[in-house]
């Protein structure tokens, strides 16, 4: 694994020769940041995504999604006439694929999405062209993709038959940023690249170099997607010890926020907090693309999944508890007991509910407990469809303490962080983010 050395000239004058159009594949939570981003710097860039309705707010200057400072560089780089979005795929320079790789029911990959991505920008693809996945893949995911390009233009040539004379360059660059933080991210944080040759692995860089600072680091193809899949089962399986902690602290009554305080002032421990489990179509994700290739080998990082994914599960548990605490209190019925979900992301401050388990948590409890269900999440204006079938209502954070009798942080948004709410009389907190410990 090398370091490329820098051009003289400045990033985006070097790649700016080469690169005079790019195409955005997706225009998710990280597809229209990368091309927002890329336009920023003076290039012309066709956004790309099959949600028409996305495609309209992105014409119109305006975002379909919460990140900051983001619909300030949409509406500057739509104005100046350098992002455009468009349902089918135009020619370009470089193509971007950024789409969703979910898992099937058995965890397995699902590659649907790059397959219909490849299939829509093949038509269009000339000799020179640079391609370029960064969706998190299963390992060989970038060789299927140049597999499924070759099928489709078999007039062209790739580095998978051709190597270093193909006529179209294949490339892995998978994102590593942190929802909140994205424009800053993309552009500071290193870049692992993973081209299919050593000249797509150049070209890769020089794209990237148009507005990347931090260092473009070359590997192969392969490298380069067990190494974002890596990064994120280190996090889950870290996150995954904190969880188990909770519950054995749970059983033997301890308070698991203290033990942690305590046990992080060793110089070398530095333990995680707890929550309701992992979300977000990384971590909850990635490592069962290691596990389906090497269920074998891949034990620990299976367990870490099994915990995570489980912790949800307990949290309903502590819940419909703490509802038949407050009916045994209060000589009631639990189909009168009323529970407010504090947060619904998959984590603080951020509109993004992909494989929550804050979600997850209150769509269980909203069946089990029809009409019972009251949901605070500062960051969307309108409930998910499915939670608005369930008869969940979305309330301000001062009714549902006014309200509730069963109180579930889920989520430790800022404006719950802020202040911890005065507890009525006989109203049970299950706080699985440990700010609300010290209700009064």
């Amino acid at each position: 694994m090398r370091t490329l050395a820098r051009h003289n000239s400045s990033p985006a004058e070097a790649a700016g020769q080469v690169f005079k159009r790019i195409s955005v594949i997706g225009l998710g939570y990280i597809g229209l940041p990368t091309a927002a981003v890329f336009a920023s710097r003076g290039i012309e860039v066709i956004g790309v995504d099959v949600n028409a309705h996305a495609v309209e707010t992105i014409n119109s200057g305006r975002v379909h999604i919460v990140e900051p400072d983001l619909d300030i560089v949409v509406h500057a780089a739509t104005t100046e006439g350098n992002l455009r979005a468009t349902l089918v795929p135009e020619p370009a320079d470089a193509f971007l694929i950024a789409v969703p790789t979910p898992f099937k029911n058995d965890h397995e990959p699902d590659l649907s999405y790059i397959k219909a991505a490849a299939q829509a920008i093949a038509p269009v693809l000339a000799k020179g062209n640079l391609v370029v996945l960064e969706s998190t893949s299963p390992v060989g995911a970038t060789e299927q993709l140049a597999s499924w390009l070759a099928e489709a233009r078999p007039d062209l040539s790739f580095p998978q038959h051709a190597g270093e004379a193909s006529d179209i360059r294949v490339a892995y660059c998978p994102e590593r940023v942190l929802p909140g933080q994205v424009l800053r991210e993309l552009v500071d944080n290193d870049r692992v690249i993973g081209g299919m040759s050593p000249r797509c692995s150049q070209m890769a860089c020089d794209l990237y170099r148009v507005f990347v600072v931090g260092e473009c680091v070359v590997t192969n193809a392969r490298t380069a997607e067990m190494c974002k899949l890596t990064e994120n089962a280190f996090r889950d399986v870290n996150i995954a010890f904190a969880n188990e902690l909770s519950l054995i602290c749970d059983k033997l009554d301890i308070s698991v926020w203290e033990l942690i305080a305590l046990a992080n002032r060793h110089p070398r421990v530095n333990i995680l907090q707890p929550g309701p489990g992992v979300g977000g179509h990384c971590i909850a994700v990635d490592p069962w693309f290691i596990v389906n290739r090497t269920p074998e080998e891949a034990r620990l990082i299976h367990a870490a999944r099994i915990v995570n994914d489980g912790k949800p599960y307990w949290v309903i548990g502590k819940v419909e508890a703490a509802v038949e605490e407050v009916a045994r209190t209060r000589g009631c019925a639990p189909a009168d007991v009323r529970v407010a979900a504090f947060g619904l992301a998959f984590k603080p401050d951020i509109d993004d509910m992909r494989e929550s388990p804050a979600m997850m948590i209150v769509e269980h409890l909203a069946g089990a407990l029809p009409g019972q269900i009251m949901a605070v999440e500062p960051n969307i204006d309108v409930l998910p469809g499915r939670l608005a079938q369930l008869g969940v209502a979305l309330v301000s954070a001062e009714d549902a303490i006014a309200t509730a009798d069963v109180w579930a942080l889920l989520v430790d948004h800022r404006g719950f962080r802020a202040k911890v709410p005065a507890r009525r009389d006989g109203v049970v907190i299950v706080d699985t983010r440990g700010i609300w410990t010290d209700a009064a």
